[in-house]
Order: C-alpha cells, then structure tokens, then sequence
C-alpha cells in the first residue's frame, strides 16, 4: 500500500487489488499477533498490533464491497471519514512510540515513522475530494510509510535472530549496554509463573 501511495505502480484501482493482502497479512496475522502478546504481557505490542491489524481487516472489508459493487467511495464524505481514522491511527501510534521509547530505539523510530506517514494520510484524505496516488499528502505519507516499513524490518529481524541465536546479533538500540553489543547474551525465553492460572509452566 505504501509503495502504491508512494507512486511505484498501480492507478486509484490497485487497492482493489490489494485487499486480500491488507486483510489477511496485515489484518489477520497482525490481529492474531497482537493476542499472542498480551499472552506474552507486552502492552506496547498488544495495543499497536491490535489496532492495526483491525484496521486492516476493516480495510479489506471496505475496498471487498468496492471491488464487488456493493459500495461506492465517492463524495467528500466518504474520503472525509477515512482520513479522520488515520488521524486517530497517528494519534495512538504516537503514543505507542512514546512507550516504546522505554524498551528500544528500533522499535520507537518504527512507530514514529508510522505515525507521521498516518498524520499525511489524513490529511491526504481529508484535503483531496476525491483524493489521487499523486496528491502530494499522499504521496508524502507513502514514503514516510517505507520507511517505517524499512524500520520494522530491521527490528522485526533483529528480533528474531536474537531469539534464535540466543544473543544480540544486530542492535536495537535497548539501554542497557550488554543489549547493544553482538554476541552478548541479553534476553532469556519467554515463560511464565508456575501456577498461573490457565497456564502450563514452559508453555
């Protein structure tokens, strides 16, 4: 979506196009992400992956009816109304970025990045009636997204292969110094209390 804002390819059709994706990858899978979080008590991951991922899948739903007939994006309004809830989407990731400025550099430029490329959005959305992949907002927030898209690649990865591995391999900027220097052992796995309710200890 963001490469489509930012004016790589596709016309005002592509997100027709685009919406099983957006639903399932970025809707399902982040929604379903978001509860294994709050499995995990990561307030920060919960809240962000929950609110995006059903936007997402709100976002699937909408452009479906589009692309079957149903459901027609036209007039002010319509565009009005989809722009204001980027601006709510900026206004929380804002607040998720703020939080996650306590665990990790990584993780907060990501959610600043987001933020700001939904604050364009909305204003995209809400100047341009019916708004184009060339408005200038828009585009705008396209770029701010890939960016935030390189961010979260970068910390998702190095996430992940410090799970794997067992030690930091690539930084993310966390405050301790032994969490920034490769090949030092910083977190341990996941387990919860023995005897917690509805919980297997190791699980």
């Amino acid at each position: 979506m963001s490469a489509h804002l930012a004016g790589w390819y596709g016309d005002e059709n592509a997100p027709e196009f685009l919406f099983p994706f957006a639903a399932a990858f970025g809707g399902l899978a982040q929604f379903a992400a978001a509860m294994w979080a709050y499995r995990a008590r990561d307030g920060v991951a919960t809240a962000m992956h929950g609110m995006w991922g059903a936007f997402w899948i709100a976002f699937g739903i909408l452009y479906l009816l589009v692309a079957t007939g149903d459901l027609t994006l036209s007039g002010a309004s319509a565009y009005d109304a989809f722009g204001y809830w980027f601006f709510a989407l900026a206004v929380i990731t804002a607040i998720g970025a703020l939080a996650a400025l306590f665990e990790n550099v990584g993780l907060m430029l990501t959610l600043v990045l987001l933020a700001v490329g939904s604050a364009f959005l909305g204003v995209g959305f809400d100047v341009g009636s019916p708004p184009t992949a060339g408005d200038g907002w828009l585009l705008a927030g396209g770029w701010v997204l890939i960016g935030s898209a390189i961010a979260a690649t970068y910390t998702a990865g190095a996430m992940m292969l410090e799970s794997a591995a067992g030690r930091v391999i690539l930084p993310l900027g966390k405050y301790a110094k032994k969490a920034t220097i490769p090949g030092r052992t910083f977190t341990t796995p996941i387990e919860f209390e023995r005897g917690e309710v509805g919980v297997r200890h190791g699980q």
